[in-house]
């Protein structure tokens, strides 16, 4: 498993915002259903507009799973004062399923990346229950550790991120 979380650790995820662990569980991140995110690969914003389907394809359907989604290089990767910007959350996801099955807690927003190239991570944590979650107060300022300890969730089992950066109109095309 440790060539699972080397790329975590190159692209600075693990270390900026989850600590280090072991995946136990697998995650599938697939867009527009046939793009499936792989670490480090970059998607165009155009691509990535329509929430992605999330398979996890562990556990069984009495065990439950909290998936988030971050962009820790908010407004620019040199300068992220308001690393993370939060873009989804979805709790209660039983296990072998995807994303669908579970509770939105934060709708989805789709990746506007302004200057630079930007992460934007997939973390997906395990529940001890089905549990209850209050949304975060704002999008800005999201912190990925912080809202795993409040919500009692431990370490990630499950992370992916893929790279994104503004489109110019000529890429559009």
């Amino acid at each position: 498993m440790a060539r699972v979380v080397e790329p975590l650790i190159v692209g600075k995820v693990i270390g900026e915002v989850i600590d280090n662990f072991t995946p136990t569980e697998k995650m599938t991140v697939t867009y527009s259903s046939n793009k499936q995110v792989f670490n480090g690969h970059e998607f165009f914003p155009s691509a990535v507009v329509s929430k992605p389907r999330i398979e996890v394809q562990g556990g069984d359907m009495r065990s439950f799973f909290t998936l988030v989604m971050t962009d820790p290089d908010v407004p620019g990767p040199s300068d992220p004062y308001l690393r993370e910007h939060l873009h989804w959350i979805v709790n209660n996801i039983p296990g072998t399923t995807d994303a669908s099955f579970g509770k939105e807690v934060v709708s989805y927003e789709s990746p506007k990346p302004n200057i630079g190239i930007h992460r934007f991570t997939f973390v997906l944590f395990k529940q001890k229950q089905r549990q209850t979650m209050s949304p975060p107060s704002g999008r800005d300022y999201f912190n990925t550790r912080r809202f795993a300890a409040a919500n009692d969730l431990g370490l990630p089992v499950a992370a992916v991120y893929f790279n994104a950066q503004r489109e110019t109109a000529a890429r559009r095309r």
